[in-house]
């Protein structure tokens, strides 16, 4: 059965649909860090009144529509990695240049092969932070019961060499200064996971979203000494709420 594709004759083509979000996770506070912080984060979607949102993960990308139908969706996308610092552990990470966090435009593709299922892939770019190149594969199985509707699926993501240098390497003059690990240089980045999630939607207005995940660091950047301990570790969790809150709109351009 197709996914149900709206109408918009007996619509304002002047509406819109605005949706506010704000987002708190608890997270690690940085790639490969055994250490948890909370973050929170705003994101905004905005649609034809009439037009049902589409199901977002919580772990997408900040995105944009360019074409958008029953099957396919295209358009840009942007991430924000956290950065890793001295003063984040003041007794591991002595001698460390400092990895700032880093901003990564690029491209999503999203593709229902069946309505209960979507599958979404990016590909990014660092500019700033970092200047490697990374990529994210994820499959979500959808299932709507009533007022909820509950998603999983598994994750995977990948980097060059560029991106794992800046997060899981470890030079020659940090090495030194450190004195408690060797040189290390990752050839690439993986890791691989799942990420779950359910949606209460209350009314038109508002809807909750509570979601776990958990994703383990593989290959070079998995063998790093700066994601084994005392340093960090392979095994990341992520929790988190989403409130959403949604407004009819004119036009405002």
């Amino acid at each position: 059965m197709p996914r149900a594709v709206p109408s918009f004759a007996q619509v304002d083509p002047d509406s819109w649909m605005v949706t506010l979000s704000g987002n708190v996770q608890f997270t690690p506070r940085h790639p490969g860090s055994d250490d948890y912080t909370i973050i929170g984060y705003p994101a905004i979607d905005v649609r034809r009144a009439g037009e049902p949102r589409r199901f977002s993960a919580p772990d997408d990308g900040f995105s944009f529509s360019l074409y958008d139908d029953a099957v396919f969706r295209i358009g840009p996308t942007v991430r924000v990695v956290p950065g890793r610092y001295y003063g984040d552990d003041r007794r591991h990470l002595f001698g460390f240049r400092d990895a700032r966090f880093a901003v990564e435009p690029g491209l999503f593709v999203e593709f229902y092969p069946f309505p209960s299922i979507r599958t979404r892939f990016e590909v990014r770019q660092g500019v700033y932070g970092h200047h490697g190149t990374v990529g994210s594969v994820g499959v979500d199985y959808i299932l709507p019961v009533e007022t909820l509707k509950f998603s999983i699926g598994p994750r995977l993501n990948v980097g060059d060499a560029s991106f794992a240098r800046k997060y899981f390497g470890v030079s020659v003059d940090e090495a030194a200064a450190n004195g408690r690990v060797g040189v290390y240089d990752p050839g690439s980045f993986v890791s691989a996971g799942v990420l779950g999630a359910v949606t209460y939607t209350q009314s038109e207005t508002w809807a909750y979203t509570g979601y776990a995940g958990y994703s383990r660091i593989l290959g070079s950047s998995g063998d790093s000494p700066l994601v084994r301990r005392p340093f960090g570790t392979p095994d990341q969790f992520l929790f988190g709420v989403r409130v959403d809150y949604a407004f009819t709109t004119r036009a405002w351009f």
